[in-house]
């Protein structure tokens, strides 16, 4: 078999014969199944390759999913050319939730032929079968706290920074395969110049006696982390699939995200002095990455910190917001929404943000839906979780 290397560096293999799935094993296999969207994607420009470093510490032993779950993933070959891959993934953490003997696949990506979709699914509900699950949802990669959902509308644009792309291909594949749908999550764009409505106006107005609002505390930046995750496992506790992270999984995720992000777009709002509600966003690297093929070296890493630091994205998503359940119902929830995305706007005006993707939002989350309908919001991407019973 001719070496991966000679694939990317444009030396021509063949696919011709039978095809097979075999799982990923050793380093020659993982890289291979991280760099097989560059083939499926190859002629896509609204694909952003990730970064390779990236993407290889996701699938490492270092990543804190894999301390609650059991994963294995599979390649398909044609002749000696890798044409589509996919992961199966039993949680723990979802098990003792729901007890609901639900297994998961995700990292899906394959060739527009129908015996590729149907060889890898099957591979890996046969997987999930023998752990005991009886039924799947997908795409997770790896969970419903990381990257979720398969597009389904939207594929003329980039996607932000943390979510998926896909071919358009990709949902009638799935679906042929006896999967339909489970949950649709929202996209939704948003300029940063909007405006609000007199109603917003009044109910900030309201709570401005309570509410005191303040940006990311870096230099306590440990304890800051853990009043954004116990709001957020507060608010979301009640959610569609919710599955609360660990304090390692936290912390994995604060550390990626101190690095990228302003102090003054992570704001928390306090109610009477108690945190409340928070709002999280990240300036969109994938801006800044896209013409990089995935690679910091050797000038890559130099590229990406001047477009961060100095040039700045033109575009941001909101990635996590949360109001606890205690005011969900009143008033003032709306309020601390509205408050927490307009304390972060100004700075991300002022550092030449343009637009902000506010994702994912569930389907039937009509509170959240209202206020960015209010605010101008549309939604311009569709991602679809499916689902399918074992037998």
């Amino acid at each position: 078999m001719k070496s991966v290397l000679q694939r990317f560096s444009g030396q021509q293999q063949t696919n011709e014969g039978p095809l097979r799935v075999v799982p990923v094993e050793g380093r020659r296999g993982l890289r291979q199944f991280i760099r097989l969207p560059w083939s499926i994607y190859r002629d896509d420009p609204a694909w952003v390759p990730p970064l390779l470093l990236e993407r290889k510490e996701h699938l490492s032993k270092r990543n804190p999913f894999f301390e609650h779950a059991k994963c294995k993933f599979w390649l398909a070959y044609r002749g000696a050319t890798p044409v589509g891959r996919i992961s199966a993934q039993v949680d723990q953490l979802h098990l003792q939730r729901y007890e609901d003997s639900t297994g998961f696949f995700g990292l899906l990506e394959a060739e527009d032929e129908a015996e590729t979709f149907r060889a890898l699914m099957d591979t890996a509900e046969t997987w999930l079968r023998d752990q005991g699950m009886r039924r799947v949802l997908g795409p997770f990669n790896l969970s419903i706290n990381q990257e979720c959902g398969l597009l389904v509308e939207g594929f003329d644009t980039p996607p932000m920074v943390m979510m998926g792309h896909a071919r358009p291909y990709y949902g009638a594949r799935v679906e042929e395969n006896g999967y339909s749908k489970e949950k649709d999550l929202l996209a939704y764009r948003i300029d940063a110049d909007f405006e609000l409505t007199r109603a917003m106006r009044l109910g900030i107005k309201r709570a401005q006696k309570r509410v005191h609002l303040r940006p990311l505390r870096r230099s306590i930046f440990r304890e800051e982390l853990r009043i954004l995750q116990d709001i957020f496992e507060d608010a979301w506790s009640k959610n569609w699939g919710f599955v609360p992270f660990t304090k390692a999984e936290f912390e994995h995720m604060g550390k990626s995200f101190k690095l990228l992000l302003p102090d003054d777009q992570v704001q928390i709002a306090e109610v009477d002095g108690v945190p409340a509600a928070f709002m999280v966003a990240v300036p969109n690297v994938n801006e800044a990455i896209k013409d990089l093929n995935g690679k910091l070296f050797p000038l890559g890493w130099l590229k990406l910190l001047w477009r961060l630091k100095v040039a700045y994205p033109k575009s941001a998503r909101v990635a996590m917001m949360g109001v606890r359940q205690r005011y969900q119902n009143s008033r003032l929830a709306a309020a601390l929404a509205v408050m927490v995305v307009e304390a972060a706007r100004p700075p991300a005006v002022k550092r030449g943000v343009l637009s902000a993707e506010m994702s994912w939002i569930l389907e039937d989350n009509m509170g959240m839906r209202s206020i960015l309908d209010a605010l101008g919001g549309v939604i311009y991407k569709r991602y679809r979780i499916y689902g399918k019973e074992l037998t």
